[in-house]
């Protein structure tokens, strides 16, 4: 971490070598800074500055600057520390908050998974790392590819081949996060992509030809040639989960929904009766969007509990950053990082 000398303030260095070791990994960086530069979000990781470097035409690596979060959901959940219901609620709506934020900008995160979910000791959660991230683009989303999001995380759909989905596979991560949260373990524990597949239909039972549409025609023939599987979806997940109720039962299961359309929304998920309390307790304490009144301590709540990003991005944008060379990046990220400095 570094400290701010003028003020005391503590930051989070990430160094970001390598930079433009090849043209994939100097358009990660890219639209990974513009991303982080573009949140202003109580969820979300933003970045305070980057370091600007000596030479604007020589330099390899970065140093970004981001708030100080002291631990993150993947420590915790292996700390012997107990996670209550309520800690659970508060975390996944949270989660939830920043993907309706996240979304709202066409942006597919793309793994979302406990160690991308830095958390303080107040409870205050902000998704991080946005390597993977892409922005979404309803009309041409044919190359997409599905080596993405840690494979115990992955969606059904990504397991299947599917070359085209939606921001549903990152609601389906938050599932899994959930109740890896609850259980103390990973939901699916599995190897290889085809044994995860194969744990999931043995919680959810064999999925209907229509919940497999976007599967690869050698992936659903795999899946029917297999002897049926029928669910038992609501008894597993009360032995697996406990302190789990019917509530909670049906807000996992609509995370987990095989087919991505039946999915429920970051938005509709954040809304759902399961996360009542956890919605209530973030307002109440932890979010900037409401104030408390200094004179008379009463919350003054905001209109809009789950705000969308002010300024969408375009999907021209990331068409725009396909056809760039390397030699047009650095120049474009050397005066991204010109117009970004304060003074320190």
């Amino acid at each position: 971490s570094w400290t701010d000398p003028h003020t005391g303030q503590k930051f989070a260095i990430k160094k970001l070598p390598h930079v433009f070791q090849n043209l994939a990994s100097c358009k990660r960086v890219f639209r990974e800074i513009n991303m982080l530069h573009s949140f202003k979000h109580d969820n979300v990781l933003t970045i305070k500055n980057i370091i600007k470097p000596q030479d604007p035409s020589f330099f390899q690596e970065l140093c970004v600057l981001t708030e100080l979060m002291e631990s993150d959901l993947h420590k915790i959940i292996i700390s012997p520390q107990v996670l209550t219901i309520d800690h659970a609620k508060l975390f996944v709506y949270q989660i939830l908050r920043g993907l309706r934020y996240l979304h709202s900008a066409r942006i597919i995160h793309r793994d979302i998974k406990p160690a991308n979910l830095l958390v303080n000791s107040d409870c205050l959660l902000k998704i991080c790392d946005f390597g993977l991230a892409r922005v979404w683009d309803e009309t041409n989303r044919n190359d997409m590819t599905q080596e993405v999001v840690t494979q115990l995380y992955r969606a059904p759909e990504l397991l299947m081949g599917a070359r085209k989905y939606t921001d549903a596979i990152d609601m389906w991560s938050v599932g899994c996060v959930f109740a890896e949260l609850m259980g103390k373990k990973v939901l699916f524990p599995a190897a290889a992509p085809i044994e995860q597949l194969n744990k999931i239909i043995d919680l959810l039972g064999t999925p209907a030809p229509e919940d497999m549409r976007l599967a690869s025609e050698g992936a659903r023939s795999h899946v029917l040639s297999q002897p049926f599987r029928k669910p038992d979806t609501t008894g597993t997940l009360m032995q697996m989960l406990p302190g789990m109720d019917m509530l909670g039962v049906d807000f996992i299961t609509k995370l987990l929904a095989f087919n991505p359309e039946k999915r429920l929304s970051a938005l509709e998920a954040a809304h759902h009766q399961f996360l009542v309390e956890g919605r209530l307790r973030f307002h109440s304490c932890l979010c900037t969007c409401c104030m408390t009144n200094p004179s008379t301590r009463l919350r003054h709540f905001c209109e809009d509990f789950e705000p969308a990003h002010q300024k969408p991005f375009d999907a021209r944008w990331e068409h725009e950053l396909a056809r760039s060379t390397m030699f047009e990046l650095r120049d474009k990220m050397y005066n991204f990082i010109v117009d970004l400095q304060k003074p320190m």
